[in-house]
Order: C-alpha cells, then structure tokens, then sequence
C-alpha cells in the first residue's frame, strides 16, 4: 500500500504539514518521548531515596496537578498552530519576545538529546555484554571497574554515541507516519511485553516480599519537603513537559478529538510504564540485598549485578537491556523531532537537512559530554563535569523548572485560558474546564516555583 506524501512546494512555500495517521500513533509516539530514562533509572532510585509507597502518592499528585496541565498546553498550543513550539509562539503572541522561551526550549532539548544519546548508546554496548556474558557471576566491585573502564574509553563512547545516533536520525528522517509512528506502534507495545516478563520474573525471586512491601505500602513518616519537591521534578522528567518539545507532536494530530482524552492516555500509560519499572527494581534489589536508592549507576551497575547472580541471569539482562534500548530509542526519535522541528519551522528547511544539521551538531555536543567520563573528566564547571553540570544543573534545575513555568504563565495568564481550552475540548470525548484553570493560573505555578527554589538552593525543606 502507498504512503501518501506530502506535496512538493516552491522555494516560498512549505510543505503540506504531515500528520499522524491514527490517535493511537500520536499516544504511542506521545508515550514513547516520555518513557525513557527517566522510567527505567530515575523513577525508580527517587522512589527507593525517598520512601517509596508514600512518594509515589505524591508524585502521582504532581502528574495530576502540574506534569498533566504542561502536557495539556504543550499538545494545544502546537495543534492549534499547526507548529513547533517557537513558532506556535510566535503565532499566538505576535509582537511579543516570548517566543525566545521557544529557543531557549530548544537549546535544552539539543543539551538534553546530546547526553541523552550517549548513555542511550550504553544500552547497546550492554546488550551485547549480556549476550556474550562478560559479566556472568561478577561482583559489584568488578561491574563497577568494568563500568568505569568503559566509559573513560573515548573510542566506545564515540562509537555506541555515533550508532545510537545514526539509528535516531534514520528514523525522524522518514517523517511522521513512515518513520515516527510504525517504530512508536511497534517498538511500545513489545515494550511493555517485556516490562511485564521482567517483573514477573523479579517478583517470584525468593525475598522480593520485603521489596514489594517497601514499594506497596505508604510510609508517610519518611515523606518532608524535599521529597515532595522531588515529587513534582520527577513529574516533570518522566513526563518530558518543560521544554517544549511535545508541541511538535501535537502540531501533527487532527481535531477529530478532544486533546484531554489522549492527553490522559499518554499520562497514564507513561506512569504505569514508570511504575511497572520498580516491580522490577525492588523486588530484585531487595532479594539480592541491593540498595535501592543508588542513583544512576543502579541501571549498569546495580542491576548487572543481580542479572549476574539470577538463574538464567544473562538472558533477562539481556531482555532487560533491549527493553532499555527501545525506551530510550522513542525518547531520542521524540526530542530530536521537537529539534528538526523548530529547523524546519523557523529556517525553512526541510526534514532531510533538518536531521543532518541537528544530527551533526548533537554528535559534537555528544562527544563532548561523554569525554567528560574520560580525556576531558578534569574539566569542571562550578565543581562539575560537563556532563553532571549540564545534566544536574543548567538542564534539571534551571531550563526545565523555567520552561515549565513559564508555559504555565502562558496558558493560565499571558493568553486567556479560553483560548487554549476551546481548543483542548475541541472534538469527541473528554472535556475539561475548571480543573484546567484553577491549576494553570494557581496550582502548578506556586508548586514550580517552590520547587526551583529548593533546587537551586535558595529555601530548604
């Protein structure tokens, strides 16, 4: 059966904007951009350092009244446009600077997307490890050495970097339908397949009881400020609302429905992705006597560790590390769209230049954050490597928490909230009223700002 393409412009003229072929494309793709690492590794190590039972009630409560309603604004703005994020700015505020929040959005996702490649690049390298069972029956000490070693080798970061890379840019540059939602329809469903055959796997090992009552039942006594405040920034980073980027998605969907409708489908599969994730972390990390709230070093250290003392260990580390492939293959496709989306939008390029040029200048931004592990590991910024400075502070605690503030201000008081929600309620299915105002202009905003303010030092919980 053909695709169907769209038309061939002049120079003065753009291309008949692609959209998606089906609402489940949009909500698989949508889930796809939001499941990834923030899923697989920070979910769970937040949940494990702050309680668990009693955070995830609170993290939940943030999906519900901050995360959702930026998700909300970012899919209505680009739907209502039929543009990027900056463009769509520029469109609903003419005469108005705010579309520099567009580009500062964009510059995020283009840091975000250059680390974020490279580690997503790891899962490839540790596909292949578990394959092979270099790591069968090793000690933590020894997956940490083994851990170290591989990453300070400029030579293997450059090439899982280059690969992950190239297999990103194959796929956003056959477009929307014929790239973007067959990998998305495809690659989700199996995705959750493999979710559910792990923690299965995880929760019938001997001693996951004791996991699985830590994850289950609320301890409300280890919940403080800090917690909360973490709440509301996982939301956000499991989410992937703040910077923009999934404006470009809703600038490809129909009006044919309500965007609330999908909206609450992408926010539900992508929280019960993130929660099925620690079925698999704490039943296993506490029938092996891991601690669970390890941070990053829990997904290529922690749990290579307990695949190298289960029982058929290398074939579920291998399941579980193409499971991480595929999560973090849908997130890169999602921010590098956003990216080849302002490209095409606001320097009239088309999609295959587009790629290339942002496919370029992610791979140098790349190479340069994963030599920070290695030749350039003595190069600081304010205490930090590149990578951690760029990772922890200019992106998590400054670029995201702005974004999103300010895409509420926007929503709740610089446009009128009619005029996003006429056309989020637009179509057949769910509509929402009051809820979407009270937590845009009142809500959402005061819980961001207290959040930036606890990340960036200035109050303390």
């Amino acid at each position: 059966m053909s695709e169907q393409k769209p038309t061939v412009s002049t120079a003065t003229e753009q291309p008949a904007r692609e959209q998606f072929g089906s609402r489940l494309g949009f909500v698989l793709a949508s889930m796809g951009g939001a499941i990834g690492l923030g899923s697989v590794w920070k979910f769970p190590y937040i949940v494990g350092r702050y309680g668990g039972a009693a955070f995830i009630i609170m993290y939940l409560l943030a999906l519900v009244l901050i995360a959702i309603p930026i998700l909300l604004i970012e899919f209505a703005l680009g739907r209502k446009t039929g543009k990027s994020y900056t463009s769509a700015l520029k469109e609903l505020c003419p005469g108005k600077k705010y579309y520099m929040m567009g580009i500062l959005g964009t510059i995020s996702l283009t840091l975000t997307l250059s680390f974020y490649m490279g580690i997503a690049g790891w899962t490839i390298a540790y596909i292949l490890k578990s394959v092979t069972g270099s790591y069968n029956g090793a000690s933590a000490e020894t997956l940490g050495a083994m851990f170290g070693a591989f990453t300070s080798n400029p030579v293997q970061v450059v090439l899982w970097l280059t690969i992950m890379l190239a297999i990103t840019s194959f796929v956003v540059m056959r477009g929307v339908q014929g790239g973007i939602e067959k990998v998305c329809n495809v690659l989700l469903p199996v995705l959750f397949i493999m979710i559910i055959v792990l923690a299965v796997q995880a929760v019938l090992l001997p001693g996951a009881s004791e996991g699985l009552k830590f994850y289950l039942v609320p301890d409300f006594t280890s919940l403080d400020g800090e917690a909360i405040m973490n709440a509301i920034g996982l939301s956000f980073f499991t989410l992937g609302v703040g910077a923009g980027n999934l404006c470009v998605y809703g600038s490809y969907l129909d009006k044919k429905q309500t965007i609330s409708s999908s909206t609450i489908m992408v926010a539900f599969g992508t929280t019960i992705a993130a929660i099925l994730f620690g079925f698999i972390v704490f039943p296993a990390s506490f029938a092996f006597d891991i601690e669970v709230g390890m941070g990053p070093p829990l997904v290529f250290i922690t749990l290579p560790t307990i695949f190298a003392q289960m029982k058929m260990g290398m074939l579920f580390g291998t399941l579980f590390f193409i499971l991480l492939f595929f999560a973090c293959l849908t997130s890169t496709i999602c921010i590098m769209e956003a990216i080849v989306g302002y490209a095409v939008d606001e320097w009239k390029f088309n999609r295959k230049k587009a790629t290339w040029v942002v496919t370029f200048v992610v791979w140098v931004l790349g190479v340069i954050m994963m030599f920070s592990f290695g030749p350039l590991a003595d190069v600081l910024i304010f205490g930090k490597t590149i990578f951690d400075f760029t990772n922890d502070i200019l992106v998590s605690a400054i670029l995201l928490p702005l974004g999103g503030l300010f895409l509420l201000l926007l929503g709740g008081w610089i446009l009128k909230p009619k005029t996003l929600l006429d056309e989020i309620n637009t179509g057949k299915g769910m509509k929402i009223n009051h809820y979407f105002t009270i937590t845009v202009k009142y809500i959402a905003p005061v819980a961001v700002v207290l959040m930036f303010l606890q990340l960036i030092g200035v109050i303390k919980f």
